[in-house]
């Protein structure tokens, strides 16, 4: 019995490398031209993502080389550090208001521009711009000149009678600067626009033509055929906008003023402070800790949408 089982297993072997001869000899070609995106794969993403986990349960500082501190910086964050609570509120604010005023502004321009408007694609571009600009240096700056003491905001609100002594700088009073951010998050709709009106397109108009004849009003149509048909759009650009609205830095960083978070820390961005603490700090090894503590919101919200999906997002068939 032993001696048939060590033939078995003997002439198993010859089978498995010759099936991976095979194999290797059909795709070789294909994998020495894919070998360039793995070793990238490997040395830019693989190497420094399992390096920033290690890094979260030390206190590394890029100036030494580090001792463990287990989940100290953890524990820390949620305990001990008033700032990460704060950056955490307001990160949530602007995520949670921010993305759904964005979508619902792209979905409505989308349907407007659906309607066969003559100069569609100067439009179409026109709206895409923003994207394009929002999450840039200039247009930050920009924002901030317009949303300033002496800026076009409250000169448009003086012409129309509303004059304040002394003017309001709307980027740096902390009961309004978050606001002014998500109205920049919100002008960069044109993105989730494009998709939007591409999703518009697919949609039958034998179905809206069917919902007429039964008498159903633009209303009706609007509820009954083109958000639910429109369900597996919006769920995609909900899920890329939430993640993108975590990981926003650049308006926070360039309208606060650099890497302070504002006056009373209101603009005091998750990733503003994880900026603070490992590039001013240098506390590299809590930042790592802080990142990872991103990278697991970011999955349950995106989990979150995923197990809801069922019950509110329509697929064709």
């Amino acid at each position: 019995m032993e001696a048939t089982t060590a033939l078995t297993k003997a002439t198993a072997t010859p089978t498995f490398l010759a099936r991976l001869a095979r194999f290797w000899h059909k795709n070789k070609y294909a994998w020495l031209f894919l070998l360039p995106w793995f070793i990238g794969l490997i040395i830019l993403d693989v190497i420094p993502i399992i390096s920033s986990l290690y890094l979260s349960f030390t206190n590394f500082d890029l100036l030494t080389t580090g001792s463990w501190v287990g989940a100290q910086n953890y524990v820390h964050m949620f305990t001990q550090n008033p700032r990460y609570i704060k950056a955490l509120s307001v990160t949530f604010r602007y995520v949670l208001l921010g993305v759904p005023l964005q979508l619902l502004m792209a979905l409505t321009l989308a349907m407007i521009l659906n309607r066969g408007l003559p100069g569609l694609a100067i439009f179409r571009a026109a709206f895409y711009l923003p994207s394009l600009m929002g999450g840039s240096v200039a247009i930050a700056i920009l924002w901030r000149r317009i949303f300033g003491s002496d800026g076009v905001v409250n000169q448009l609100l003086a012409f129309l009678g509303f004059h304040m002594s002394p003017p309001i700088s709307w980027v740096s009073h902390p009961s309004y600067n978050l606001y002014t951010l998500i109205l920049l998050l919100i002008w960069a709709f044109g993105s989730p626009m494009i998709i939007f009106l591409a999703g518009l397109k697919q949609i039958p108009q034998e179905m809206y033509e069917a919902a007429a004849i039964d008498g159903a009003s633009h209303l009706h149509s609007l509820r009954h055929i083109t958000l639910p048909m429109l369900t597996p759009i919006i769920f995609f650009n909900l899920i890329m906008q939430i993640i993108s609205a975590f990981q926003a830095f650049t308006p926070a960083f360039i309208i606060g003023g650099g890497s302070s978070g504002g006056p009373l820390d209101s603009i005091l961005f998750y990733t503003l402070y994880l900026y603070f603490l490992g590039f001013v700090e240098f506390r590299m090894g809590y930042a790592s800790a802080m990142a990872w503590v991103l990278l697991v919101i970011i999955a349950v919200f995106t989990a979150i949408a995923f197990l809801s999906s069922g019950k509110w997002v329509y697929y064709a068939e």
